[in-house]
């Protein structure tokens, strides 16, 4: 990836890899727009007893994200699982660390969106994606959701609403993203990887 190419920056925390699959159907439809890349980040576990409890680098998948990765992105595509209709405490935590970027206004006026998986149809879909959409009006951000020219969110029985992709994982945590899942995902990223392009050029500008 050229360091000179924007990126969205899809930042998630993935237990058990639900959030991980739909954060790479978001890096796809992301890099079907051209011009732009998708960058995949993760943030590791955190600890009540210790702050550094993993390498820097896990073990597979993305590494840790930065806060450069997020200093200098684009777009902001952010995901997690939810905790209790709350956002992970791994992902609040990286976002706790970004007052130096608030303080500098380094995200203002960039797109933003999530995503969120949960183990129960009803489980806080769209109250963890508004938790996560909270800090990111306090950075500046201009939220992006799914707009219901989307078709699939009129018939889709498990994942998908207007604030953001969902996904329904079920009970132990192993069911994979349906078609309309994947593709809510996809035009999700796609979506932002376009007001991602068109409000850098207008930032740009002025």
């Amino acid at each position: 990836m050229s360091t000179s190419t924007p990126y969205v920056l899809i930042l998630f925390y993935s237990r058990h890899g639900a959030t991980r699959a739909m954060a790479e159907a978001m890096a796809a439809g992301v890099e079907s727009e051209p011009g732009i890349d998708a960058r995949l980040r993760t943030v590791p576990p955190v600890s009540a007893t210790c702050e550094a409890i993993d390498s820097d680098i896990p073990a597979d998948g993305p590494v840790y994200a930065s806060l450069d990765d997020l200093r200098h992105c684009t777009g902001l595509a952010i995901g997690s699982p939810t905790r209790f209709g709350n956002m992970a405490a791994p992902l609040k935590y990286f976002l706790d660390s970004s007052s130096e970027l608030w303080m500098n206004g380094a995200l203002v006026d960039k797109p933003a969106s999530a995503f969120t998986s949960t183990a129960s149809l009803h489980g806080g879909q769209e109250t963890t994606l508004m938790t996560m959409l909270i800090p990111l009006l306090h950075h500046g951000m201009v939220l992006s959701g799914l707009p219901y020219s989307e078709t699939e969110l009129f018939t889709t029985t498990t994942g998908g609403t207007p604030y953001g992709a969902t996904h329904l994982a079920g009970q132990r945590s192993n069911r994979s993203l349906d078609e309309q899942e994947r593709n809510l995902c996809i035009a999700q990223g796609r979506r932002l990887a376009r007001l991602s392009l068109a409000l850098g050029t207008m930032r740009e500008e002025t």
